[in-house]
């Protein structure tokens, strides 16, 4: 793909250095990555550190301080101009309807939160919805940080009705046919041409489906540093065993709900048409 006429300034900087081309674009996309998961890193981060260091007969519970320092984090995003409002919004979106989502599935038995706390409402400490929170936080910061564009993008309609499907089916599986495997085809059929463009040095895409499983394979390990950290429990979970690997796949239905819900607040690199960036789109 052709050079682009001028570089975000973190690649102009880059530019400057004596690394290969291809070495800029990498350590470019990892830093992007890095800053764009800002918010799910410090949130990881807290439930490794919290672990290891939390004593039981410590006034403030564990979780009590995870809520503190979660919310915490959110202001100083803001405060310091590192989230925008608009990203704040979509974290708010987020953080009811993962919130929603975790009271049913405690209460069906999916999985547990073992430790006390006064900050708990329905046996579910309120930090779990920051948790879901992170994610939406990172698509937002994301778009802007690699100028994302999607194209050629379904009828967004068709996106949003997808997402609700998804999302009612992660309740009504409990009683009714799990349809997860037809949910799994319509992702395909509906985003089989959908690019991802980003931008490094220059422009490149990726099959939107193909970056769906990528970032549900980063969420997967997320979830295993949650239960490592003895966070959250899982039915049936032993000790030190990892969570099942059929558990990326609800992450991947989970980010065409999180990018959905990212979209009802910031739709502006949606593109109907197929583009190429690089020529103007």
């Amino acid at each position: 793909m052709s050079e682009p006429v001028s570089l975000p300034r973190d690649a102009a900087l880059l530019a400057r250095s004596p690394l290969p081309g291809w070495a800029q674009s990498l350590l470019l996309f990892l830093w992007r990555q890095l800053w764009a998961g800002l918010f799910a890193g410090i949130i990881l981060i807290s439930l490794i550190v919290t672990s290891v260091l939390w004593q039981e007969e410590w006034a403030l519970a564990r979780y009590d301080f995870l809520v503190g320092l979660a919310v915490l984090t959110q202001v100083l995003l803001l405060a310091f101009r590192l989230e925008t409002w608009e990203e704040a919004k979509v974290i708010a979106l987020f953080h009811l309807t993962g919130t929603v989502m975790e009271w049913f599935k405690v209460s069906a038995g999916s999985w547990a939160y073992p430790e006390p706390g006064l900050l708990k409402l329905f046996e579910v400490p309120l930090f779990t919805g920051f948790m879901y929170a992170s994610v939406g936080s990172y698509i937002a910061r994301a778009f802007r940080l690699f100028g994302a564009v999607f194209a050629p993008y379904p009828p967004f309609w068709a996106s949003v009705l997808l997402a609700v499907a998804i999302y009612v089916n992660f309740f009504a599986h409990h009683w009714l046919p799990d349809i997860r495997l037809a949910l799994f085809a319509a992702t395909l059929l509906l985003f089989a041409r959908t690019r991802m463009w980003f931008r490094l040095r220059a422009w490149h895409w990726i099959p939107f489906p193909l970056a769906a499983l990528g970032i549900a394979f980063a969420l997967w390990i997320a979830e295993n540093i949650g239960t490592l950290s003895g966070t959250w429990i899982y039915h049936r979970q032993a000790e030190f065993e990892l969570v099942s690997l059929s558990k990326m796949g609800s992450w991947y239905l989970l980010f065409f709900v999180s990018f959905t819900t990212v979209t009802l607040v910031m739709r502006g690199q949606l593109r109907r048409d197929a583009v190429r960036p690089e020529k103007g789109a």
